[in-house]
């Protein structure tokens, strides 16, 4: 029997609205923030990054992280307890390339069949092979032609157990902040000349799917980042700014597989035949995925370097993001802001219309310290909230994961940021759910 500290009472009072049968209920993790065993898979670019002195705030390395890789059984455990219908995990390249690499993945599907838990893995979530990117890794058009490859090996090894995959993870964020900013693996700065990264990236998805459908794979998805743009006044120029942010962060990396084309003025500036490529790119989804954590407020440049989000937007930049006032904050000063959740599905059914496919939100989650994580508990509780009110309003919402199951290694962060609904004590890998880990499970079967 799992122990958790006591779930908040309100809703006992409040209870979180009925959503449809058949809603699938989730958490997500990714590969290379919990599962370790570094020993047993090729290295990977964050690897390579962690190595160099000042990179990780607190020093630190994935190489244990959460131990998932000899504790999955323990983990699944806690997600039958929790009452979850799917688990959203990622597959790492690096390791399927190891001899035996996959045999992992074949015993972590087998565990969550039996336990009754829908597995759905993510093909790419940030970790790139080094030896890929040694060769250019997302600047190089022929890696968007091995991650097909990959895909199509992971499918044939999975595909009779697996019924739902995501082929890439928030390839915004991995062509920001690792190929634009540096702040990320690989630590490249290439500022607007990351461009080929995205759009690689994209034909990446786009190949990948026609691979996992000649497997014979189907129910296919992918996972970007969204967040409502809002402009920082009414001001000609804060509203072109952030117009010009809405266009890099969301439209950049959905109007390409949703309508086949890239925004104006940014087709011409991607490598190779980038009409060929849109037709790839654009193959049809099931669904489409949506991470979403926050509204970002926006305006014109400021001239100086802007601490965002734990990471530096530097001056030169066409825009500068603003603090999002009255608004309470998480640990990682992100803006908990629920109703931008309502915003950015209803926006997104106005501007995508019939090309837009049901919507899974595939991430949704903050970083509080504490095992009596209240705050946790209100933030989940005002974005299902939220969530139901975009379902009310016509939108077609089919699932909804939490990130994350387990307090993590957070990239850039280290250890120093937790997401988790349970609790990871780095030192011993004791696992303890969450206040809201028990809050959620109380929701959960109160669902359909």
């Amino acid at each position: 029997m799992i122990r958790c500290m006591a779930s908040d009472a309100r809703g006992a009072t409040n209870p979180i609205p009925q959503f449809p049968d058949g809603f699938l209920w989730g958490v997500s993790t990714s590969a290379h923030q919990i599962e370790g065993a570094a020993d047993k898979r090729e290295p990977s670019v964050w690897d390579a990054f962690t190595e160099e002195p000042g990179r990780i705030k607190d020093g630190s390395t994935a190489a244990v992280a959460c131990d998932h890789y000899h504790r999955y059984p323990e983990d699944v455990a806690l997600l039958r307890e929790l009452g979850v219908g799917a688990y959203r995990f990622s597959i790492s390249w690096p390791r399927v390339l190891s001899p035996g690499g996959l045999d992992f993945y074949d015993r972590l599907v087998d565990e969550l069949v039996a336990a009754g838990i829908r597995p759905v893995p993510t093909l790419f979530h940030w970790d790139l092979p080094l030896a890929v990117d040694k060769e250019g890794g997302w600047l190089n058009r022929d890696t968007a032609e091995r991650f097909a490859e990959y895909a199509a090996a992971v499918a044939e090894r999975l595909g009779d157990r697996i019924t739902k995959w995501i082929t890439l993870n928030e390839p915004a964020e991995h062509t920001l902040l690792g190929h634009a900013l540096g702040t990320h693996a690989p630590g490249r700065q290439l500022m607007f000349d990351a461009l080929p990264a995205a759009h690689h990236q994209l034909l990446a998805h786009g190949l990948a799917v026609r691979a996992l459908r000649a497997a014979g794979v189907t129910d296919i998805g992918i996972a970007n980042s969204h967040g409502p743009t809002w402009p920082a006044s009414d001001e000609a120029a804060d509203v072109e700014a952030a117009g010009f942010y809405d266009l890099l962060l969301n439209r950049l990396f959905a109007d390409p597989v949703l309508l086949g084309q890239y925004p104006e003025g940014l087709g011409e500036l991607m490598p190779g035949d980038v009409d060929a490529d849109l037709k790839v790119i654009a193959e049809p989804l099931d669904w489409y995925g949506i991470n979403y954590y926050a509204p970002t407020r926006v305006g014109a440049p400021q001239g100086a370097d802007i601490q965002f989000g734990g990471f530096t937007l530097p001056a030169e930049l066409p825009f500068s993001v603003r603090e999002i006032e009255g608004y309470p904050v998480t640990d990682f000063g992100w803006p908990v802001a629920p109703e931008g959740l309502t915003e950015l599905l209803t926006s997104f059914r106005d501007r995508y219309g019939d090309r837009l496919p049901p919507i899974v939100i595939t991430e949704n989650g903050c970083s509080y310290e504490g095992i009596d994580d209240q705050e946790r508990i209100a933030f989940l509780d005002g974005h299902l909230r939220a969530l139901h009110r975009a379902l009310e309003a016509g939108v077609d919402v089919r699932g909804y994961f939490v990130w994350s199951l387990l307090d993590n290694f957070e990239w850039a962060e280290g250890y120093a940021r937790r997401f988790g609904l349970v609790h990871v004590d780095f030192d011993t890998l004791e696992r303890t759910p969450k206040a809201s880990y028990g809050w959620l499970r109380d929701v959960l079967r109160t669902q359909p």
